[in-house]
């Protein structure tokens, strides 16, 4: 209980800290022929970097969903666990069950649902994208009927969605023949990334629990490479706790390839690897973050650590010059590069080369750096001035 007020107490800080970003925004909709409400998240630094693009939220039922999911948004880009993004919440007030409710005798969207529908996908998305500068990569989030509205995303031919975040969905009783009519297969055919969040609930009633469930065995018998299925079951006696857990817990599993390299991931993908093709998958793991995310982060040092020991003790070291120009490649201004191309040298005993390599290290170093007396010290064993 304490460390769940912790967390809230410390998303209500970064809600304090944010909230002179938010931009309301009327927008005239033709196709809704009204107007209605954005409120436009932009995050810290955007106005000072003119290039840099962030991924876009779009955040249904803003009016109490929009500051939870930015509150979220920020404390995971604070701690490095997901890009800094642009969120725009679409307030729906009384209008939620003309936007989002569907025909309860067919499961199939109304007129006014595949209305709504078609304003979130050609007008919101579109004056976003028109306005500002956001990356490739799309999340849409909604809870209840919105979530419900949302996988109908799916359908769409050319997928133009990367994450389907749905809280507490509220299905119909066709849920299961309407994600069969979606094609997922079809989702192979992109050369991008997919993600699908639902949660059940101990909160539930028994028959949404069950219908729920079996929605999420049916998805997890799914074989996709790159459409990540992500079921999950809250514990809790409320319906809100389980929105104020269900965002981070889905946020996590969005951005886990903008994280760095944790246990379970080397684990899993990369401690068996040879040094050329751990090589490679730190190098991809870095293109496909700043494709996705706008996010040219070069590369983290402890990223390189972790596969520092592949790459030295698997070959006789043979890839440490391969590793030392993937390095320079992506991260030009760390010294970690010129270090291993001098390593590599010195192996071979081609002293001159180690030795420039080690100075142009040396170079890049803040003299106040701790680690720079020991990249010192290589240069004196070569017999370096």
């Amino acid at each position: 209980m304490i460390k769940k007020s912790i967390t809230l107490i410390f998303i209500l800080f970064c809600f304090l800290g944010y909230s002179q970003k938010i931009i309301d925004k009327n927008i005239e909709s033709d196709i809704l022929e009204t107007t209605r409400n954005l409120k436009i998240y932009l995050p810290q630094g955007y106005e000072k970097d003119s290039v840099k693009n962030y991924p876009l939220a779009v955040v249904f039922d803003a009016e109490y969903l929009f500051d939870a999911y930015v509150g979220n948004s920020v404390l995971f880009a604070a701690k490095d666990k997901a890009p800094k993004q642009i969120i725009v919440g679409v307030s729906m007030g009384k209008t939620r069950k003309k936007d989002t409710y569907f025909d309860i005798n067919t499961g199939n969207l109304t007129a006014e649902n595949n209305a709504f529908y078609q304003f979130i996908r050609d007008e919101v998305i579109f004056y976003m994208e028109s306005n500002y500068r956001t990356s490739p990569f799309i999340s849409l989030v909604g809870e209840g009927t919105s979530a419900n509205l949302i996988t109908h995303y799916l359908r769409e031919d050319k997928p133009f969605i990367n994450t389907y975040i749905c809280i507490n969905p509220t299905f119909s009783d066709f849920v299961g023949q309407q994600f069969q009519s979606y094609n997922l297969q079809k989702f192979l055919k992109e050369d991008n990334t997919f993600y699908l969040y639902t949660n059940n609930s101990t909160s539930f009633s028994s028959k949404k629990q069950t219908q729920i469930g079996e929605l999420q065995r049916g998805l997890a018998s799914l074989e996709l490479k790159n459409f990540n299925v992500v079921n999950d079951t809250i514990t809790t006696a409320s319906s809100i706790s389980a929105i104020s857990e269900a965002i981070p817990r889905a946020l996590t599993k969005v951005f886990e390839i903008y994280s760095s390299i944790s246990k379970e991931e080397f684990d899993k993908n990369i401690k068996d690897l040879s040094p050329i093709d751990a090589i490679a998958y730190l190098e991809n793991k870095y293109l496909e973050i700043e494709f996705l995310f706008g996010s040219d982060l070069g590369i983290r040092e402890r990223d390189i650590y972790a596969v520092e020991k592949i790459v030295i003790e698997k070959e006789n070291g043979d890839q440490l010059r391969e590793f030392g120009k993937m390095i320079l490649k992506l991260f030009p201004t760390s010294p970690l590069g010129d270090y291993y191309l001098g390593r590599y040298y010195e192996s071979g005993k081609q002293t001159k080369k180690a030795l420039k390599y080690y100075k142009i290290g040396y170079g890049k170093m803040d003299p106040s750096d701790p680690n720079s007396d020991k990249f010192y010290e290589n240069i004196l064993r070569l017999g370096g001035q």
